[in-house]
């Protein structure tokens, strides 16, 4: 199995290559563990809580928390661990996230399949309706409260935004000294 963190991030066409960790509709959170090589479960959601689309991140990326960049995939297809998905960015939650007196960024992009039939005509996450921004909020809000950690949402942006926040984490992922 590759090492999914080093894989390209953008393509030729300038759309990104998502891999997906956790699929929609599960119970669990998976994650990639580089030294295994594998994914592996990371923790149970809170009874009755699943992800309400794909869960992964962007390879070649570095954001602040010193993982790849986290990355939701609205679509109704499903997918499988280790999968990867040729996307379209739409916009970014942002979000600074406090756990341990520690306060740091752990912003969430959000992109759609490029092929993707059904959410071909989503080009920016602030189109999404107010009451369904809400509840993915209250998503991320739940499922850090299992390991301690308190989320303060910034607010929604669009794609222009999402792409500074991706290409600065490719650069970190490119110079981690700097």
């Amino acid at each position: 199995m590759p090492n999914f963190f080093n894989l390209p991030l953008f393509t030729e066409d300038g759309d990104v290559h998502v891999v997906i960790e956790t699929p929609r509709s599960s119970h669990v959170k998976f994650a990639y563990d580089p030294k295994l090589k594998a994914f592996v479960l990371r923790k149970s959601l809170l009874t009755g809580l699943t992800y309400p689309h794909d869960w992964g991140f962007m390879p070649s990326t570095k954001s602040d928390d010193g993982d790849p960049l986290d990355v939701m995939v609205v679509h109704d297809g499903p997918t499988y661990p280790g999968v990867v998905v040729i996307c379209r960015v739409i916009g970014i939650l942002q979000i600074e996230q406090k756990s341990k007196n520690k306060s740091e960024r752990n912003d969430r992009v959000f992109a759609v399949p490029l092929r993707s039939h059904s959410e071909k005509s989503l080009t920016d996450v602030r189109d999404l309706t107010r009451p369904i921004q809400e509840e993915l909020e209250k998503f991320f809000i739940a499922t850090e409260e299992l390991e301690d950690k308190k989320l303060k949402i910034i607010g929604w942006d669009g794609p222009k935004s999402a792409l500074m926040t991706i290409k600065q984490a490719a650069k970190s992922f490119a110079n981690p000294q700097e």
